[in-house]
């Protein structure tokens, strides 16, 4: 709801008065209990403001008396609003007129506008009985017509808004007359309309309602109690209608402010006369009154700020219930007993050490809630300060500079601000305003280190810190609060912000995420320290950060294949001695250091004394000569750990065949599955049979001819590897002095069966010129001249190694065949 001065919506009007040449005053109407928020008028348009520098002026509304701001102000709007609930009966009782008081202050230049409010009664209280029953005694011989008082019902409201009449419950014997006293309040008789007969009926209970005039009406109700008694007809009488005191304020507990009195012409209890408050108010709780003396003393706070009068309802009954009334008026009378109070409207506390002289800093409002000479205020500075007070609109004061301020010599000043009243004895006050001289940025932060480094182990967890960085500023305050970042950049791709974060208070470096050594094992980030200084200033650090590796990768077997991806068999010749190579595990760790050194262990084998492994090595070689009594088919279970703590390990089968021939071995397809495999396979064991037979027979002949000529046995290997290089994955980097294999690093083996003294093996360390594992691998015959000496039979070697390779592709062929049918 808004009042403007143009009209006031719900029957209010508004008045607005211009009080003053310069600075007019301005004045409201509106209702109390007005919700918060709502608008009582534009006050910038109404005083013709400029609704764009309300803000840059600091406008805002202060009360005169420094008591509860009820008003706001939206600074946007130029609109006066509610800021505090207006209850007007608790702002002036019963008061015909209630108006606050309000002030409009704006700055720059110092501007004070007064605001009247005056605040409209609403209907917002009922009317109150004193009792919740009325007891009256009426003797049976009461004539028809008889009047007896009844109780005024009291309503905190006024004018329309209060008690505008009664109304009586429709009976046999009473009616209601309504009266009205000198002040416009209106009370009830009850009339005796019909005569009344104690023997018929002793009590008669009658309900009396109370009503105002607002809208929607109020009401309030007491139960009337008529005893019938014998006659009583004397009313006690005041020696005065209305009774005036005088009382300061702070008075005394206990302090007699008037005795009231009254007198009754009946005799006994007829004539006993009580006094007491006839009404529902609090001045009860300020004053007593003596039910037999008619005493009036001081019972609760008298304040002359709070309440400067009071007027109260007496009543003076007889013994048997018949009254009359008086009003007494008390008036407070002010003493000076409130000290100045010093508020503090405005203050620039941080000052540049440049400003000039007489600029003003600050605006002092000076108060006192005393009345005439009391409130009279004379206010002073020190004057060892660069400051002073120049007075301005009516109780406000600007401080000013009064000189040149050197932040070097003076940081900080301590102002004391004094006021004193004219009261007699006078009081004063006085207030410390704190001022400061404010820097000036001229320093970057400087780190504590012109680098920081970090250490880490991988596998982190997310969070956790790597290591604090600080950064010293010399300035003062926000100039020397130093604020950390990273700077932006990437590591392996990413965002650093990704990896690591920095707390911009405390310079603590925290991970982001987990970090992985084998993907990379240090990098670098910027860090900036920034001041908060007008314009920042900032430097940069270098941080490295290091990744120190954990045992976090099992050992990888790539040869044999483990177990379920493929089924790899070695032959082992029945001629090999004790000491000859028979097959190598091939391992490696993607961890380094210790963590990727690996050991090698046979954890069970077919024949626990016929095979050992090196430790180191991976290489598996015969513990002693084979007999004929060892089985066939042995197979070992070999154990490859690292070296880190706690240790990993992984685990591969090796299938070894005792045989010099293939055809020798019926049962070498129950190594791997029973006899659910297609005629397909058959036929391929068939076919690789025969054509291992067939190899054998050649290589026996060739080895016949060469035994003749040389009749020199020379056994270049013992044993038999096939490790075909593919088994190498793509993805190990090399890896030197760890322990584990180099990705370069591959053997192949050419094998035959017979004579131990016709067996070889040709072994090679391939460079990087080295084959595909999908294409043809072909050597000439003078690669083996080393090998087998320089003889005259060199093309007839070269010839029998071409036919050796022929067969060792075709014998390879058919055997990848035969694995993945088995797959």
């Amino acid at each position: 709801m808004a009042y403007s001065r143009y009209g006031l919506h719900y029957g209010f009007t508004l008045v607005l008065l211009v009080l003053h040449p310069v600075f007019g005053d301005v004045s409201y109407s509106i209702p109390e209990e007005m919700k918060r928020g709502s608008v009582i008028g534009n006050i910038a348009k109404d005083l013709g403001l400029d609704l764009g520098r309300l803000s840059a002026r600091k406008a805002r509304i202060d009360t005169e008396d420094n008591n509860v701001q009820y008003c706001g102000l939206n600074l946007n709007t130029g609109d006066l609003i509610v800021q505090e609930r207006i209850d007007r009966e608790g702002l002036c009782a019963r008061k015909a007129s209630c108006v606050l008081k309000q002030e409009l202050v704006l700055e720059n230049p110092l501007e004070l506008h007064r605001i009247s409010i005056n605040v409209l009664d609403i209907n917002d209280n009922s009317p109150q009985f004193k009792e919740d029953s009325l007891k009256i005694e009426i003797r049976e011989s009461a004539v028809i017509g008889a009047r007896f008082l009844l109780d005024e019902a009291h309503d905190g409201d006024i004018n329309e808004n209060t008690v505008q009449g009664y109304s009586l419950q429709q009976n046999d014997h009473f009616k209601l007359n309504i009266k009205t006293k000198g002040n416009g309040r209106k009370y009830g008789e009850l009339v005796l309309d019909k005569e009344l007969d104690r023997e018929d009926k002793k009590e008669i209970m009658l309900l009396l309602t109370a009503f105002d005039g607002g809208s929607p009406q109020r009401s309030g109700t007491v139960v009337i109690h008529v005893t019938v008694l014998d006659a009583n007809d004397n009313v006690p009488v005041f020696s005065q209608s209305v009774y005036k005191a005088s009382l300061p304020e702070n008075s005394p507990l206990d302090t007699l402010v008037i005795t009231v009195s009254a007198t009754d012409a009946d005799e006994g209890i007829n004539g006993e006369i009580t006094y007491g408050f006839d009404h529902v108010s609090d001045e009860n709780q300020v004053f007593s009154l003596n039910a037999k003396t008619g005493d009036v003393n001081v019972a609760g706070s008298i304040d002359y700020e709070k309440q400067s009068s009071y007027e109260m309802q007496i009543s003076a009954k007889d013994g048997l219930g018949l009254a009359s009334y008086a009003t007494l008026t008390i008036e407070i009378t002010d003493i000076n007993d409130n000290a100045p109070v010093i508020s503090l409207k405005s203050l620039t506390k941080q000052i540049p050490e440049n400003v000039s002289p007489g600029t003003e800093v600050g605006i002092i409002n000076v108060q006192d809630r005393d009345s005439d000479n009391n409130r009279q205020v004379r206010c002073s500075i020190q004057q060892n300060v660069p400051f002073k007070l120049v007075p301005s609109i009516k109780n406000y004061y600007s401080l000013v500079t009064t000189g040149q301020l050197d932040r070097e010599l003076v940081s900080d000043y301590n102002i004391t601000i004094s006021a004193t009243d004219e009261g007699s004895p006078p009081l004063s006050s006085s207030k410390t305003v704190q001022l400061s001289v404010a820097d000036i940025n001229d320093n970057p932060p400087v780190f504590e280190e012109q680098s920081y480094s970090a250490y880490v182990s991988e596998n982190n967890k997310p969070g956790s810190t790597l290591c604090s960085v600080t950064a010293r500023d010399p300035d003062w305050r926000q100039n020397g609060t130093v604020i950390y970042s990273l700077l932006p950049g990437e590591v392996n791709g990413a965002p650093v912000s990704s990896y690591l974060s920095v707390n911009g208070d405390t310079g603590v470096i925290h991970a982001v995420r987990s970090f992985d050594y084998e993907q990379f094992r240090s990098f670098k980030v910027q860090v900036m320290a920034r001041d908060n200084g007008s314009p920042p200033l900032s430097s940069n650090v270098t941080v490295s950060v290091f990744i120190s590796d954990v045992n976090d990768n099992s050992p990888q077997i790539l040869y044999p294949a483990p177990e379920g991806n493929s089924f790899m068999t070695e032959l082992v010749p029945k001629a090999a001695h004790g000491g000859s190579l028979v097959s190598k595990v091939i391992a490696v760790d993607a961890d380094s250091g210790q963590n990727a050194w690996l050991s090698y262990h046979i954890v069970k084998s077919t024949d626990p004394g016929l095979f050992t492994i090196g430790l180191h090595s991976g290489e598996i070689r015969t513990q002693r000569d084979i007999s004929e009594s060892d089985s066939m088919k042995q197979n070992l279970i070999v154990s490859v750990k690292d070296n880190g703590q706690p240790s990993l390990s992984a685990t591969c089968s090796m299938y070894l065949l005792i045989s010099d021939n293939l055809a020798e071995v019926p049962e070498l397809k129950d190594i791997s599955y029973d006899d659910k495999n297609s005629k397909l396979t058959s036929y391929l064991i068939i076919a690789l049979v025969s054509v291992s037979t067939f190899f054998l027979t050649f290589i026996i002949i060739i080895l016949g001819v060469r035994f003749c000529r040389r009749r020199k046995p020379r056994l270049l290997f013992d044993g038999a590897v096939a490790i075909p290089s593919a088994y190498l994955p793509p993805n190990y980097a090399d890896v030197d002095g760890t322990g584990t294999l180099r990705s370069t690093y591959k053997y192949d083996a050419y094998l035959t069966t017979g004579s131990r003294t016709s067996d070889f093996k040709f072994v090679s360390s391939y460079n990087d010129n080295t084959l595909p594992a999908d294409q043809t691998l072909r050597k000439s015959p003078s690669d083996f001249a080393e090998v087998f000496g320089d003889c005259s039979g060199s093309l007839e070697v070269g010839i029998h190694f071409e036919l050796l390779n022929s067969f060792l592709a075709c014998f390879f062929t058919l055997s990848m065949v035969l694995n993945s049918i088995q797959s």
